[in-house]
């Protein structure tokens, strides 16, 4: 059987053994008939909060946080929409800021800002991209659970109003994205968001898919996120079209928990039994376009294979590892998986983008990862990851290897997808 995986900016198609195969997808949700329509029946009726026209006073400083380049938010139509709104309703454009959630993530380009936000949008109106090592660009409200100053940027903390968009899938060790995390993580200073996503946190059972009350790094990051103040939120899903499913705006956290409710009817899925074989991607395009976030992908596989199994990533990574960055040091500095989690476990012992190195080695102390990528063998091999080229003929040599009643699971859309065992 063929099964077309995301990959990149297109598919991969691959060759699956009859009868030995599972594909495991989201329930599919059709697009919304008019995106535009229902933005605006969302600002206008938002869940537990005032329309948003009733946010808006006269000349207040509004801040629109967007997510980056990372994501698959559809900004080039949500922030067109949303900026015509403000202006129906008398916003000047110098009221207005748009915030770009990097987290620790690089800033984003010029051209990438026109592509994300359309060139009309960057020329007309103020756009930013936060700092997370720069302190005077942050205030201070407080402090983590460990006593690190909790700095959030400053345009976000000293706006008037304060609108959150972005949109929820399945998050790794968060939960659920959207919602709070655009705040923080979303315009965090590096340390913050370090101390939060920190050894203890990540070794917490319920730091996974699916779980955000209860789940300690996502309960403090909503504390963080709220001592900020009232915040508007304008969350969307999507199907694997990248098109609009539902809107949800109005309070932080009662819109973001009918829409992580949402996102769980379809996401979610059951299977009977772990799989010796499991590919997986990293939804394609953008959030394939490095290594970093392909060990989202990983973590969806992780939840279903068998222990001592195989773990096939397809992941373009036309950005590489990246290279020489902090994920990079760390994999190199650590020499293997073990290595890297001797490190981490060391008192004191931090480094920027420490999570996905943490969590990419404990996978790999369950499974054996093979990566199928535009990325040199040898930088898939620096990574302690092993390259495959070929992943039908990867597959079935697995296949053969675990004998014949084994098993292979296929995530198309990896980590948009939870699969659990149950």
């Amino acid at each position: 059987m063929q099964v077309h995986l995301a990959y990149g900016q297109g598919q991969l198609p691959v060759e699956f053994p009859d009868g030995r195969t599972t594909v495991i997808e989201p329930a599919p949700r059709p697009g919304l008939a008019d995106e535009r329509a229902a933005i605006l029946a969302a600002l206008e009726k938002p869940i537990g909060a005032a329309p948003l026209r009733e946010w808006l006073k006269p000349n207040a400083k509004i801040v629109i946080l967007f997510t980056d380049i990372t994501r698959a938010t559809p900004n080039h139509r949500l922030i067109p929409w949303l900026l015509a709104y403000l202006e129906s309703l008398g916003v000047r454009r110098d009221q207005v800021t748009l915030l770009n959630q990097l987290g620790t993530h690089r800033p984003n380009t010029q051209a990438e800002l026109e592509k994300m936000l359309t060139p009309e949008v960057v020329a007309n109106w103020r756009v930013v991209n936060h700092e997370p090592e720069n302190h005077s660009a942050c205030v201070q409200l407080g402090t983590t659970r460990t006593g690190t100053p909790a700095w959030i940027n400053r345009l976000a903390v000293e706006a008037d109003v304060r609108i959150l968009t972005g949109f929820i899938e399945p998050h790794f060790f968060a939960g659920f994205s959207g919602g709070p995390k655009a705040l923080m993580p979303g315009v965090a200073a590096t340390e913050t968001v370090m101390s939060n996503h920190g050894w203890d946190n990540l070794n917490d059972p319920r730091a996974t898919f699916g779980i955000c009350e209860g789940n300690p790094l996502w309960e403090e990051l909503l504390e963080i996120a709220q001592r900020v103040g009232p915040s508007f939120l304008l969350n969307v899903t999507l199907n694997d079209h990248r098109q609009i499913t539902n809107v949800f705006a109005g309070d932080l956290i009662a819109a973001h928990r009918t829409g992580r409710e949402f996102v769980r009817g379809s996401a979610m899925q059951k299977v009977d039994r772990p799989f010796e074989v499991v590919v997986t991607t990293n939804s394609g395009y953008p959030l394939d376009m490095n290594l970093y976030q392909g060990v989202k992908g990983m973590s969806a596989a992780a939840r279903i294979v068998a222990p001592g199994g195989t773990i096939i990533l397809a992941a373009e990574c036309s950005e590489g590892v990246p290279a020489a960055s902090p994920f990079d040091k760390l994999l190199r500095e650590g020499g293997s998986p073990e290595g890297i989690l001797t490190l981490l476990a060391s008192p004191g012992f931090v480094r920027p983008e420490q999570w996905q190195a943490h969590i990419q080695s404990l996978i790999q102390g369950r499974a054996k990862v093979l990566i199928h990528t535009k990325m040199s063998d040898e930088t898939v091999k620096a990574a302690h990851l092993k390259p495959c080229r070929d992943i039908a003929a990867a597959v079935r040599e697995e296949l053969a290897r675990f004998g014949p009643d084994a098993r292979v699971a296929v995530l198309p859309q990896g980590p948009l997808t939870i699969p659990y065992l149950g």
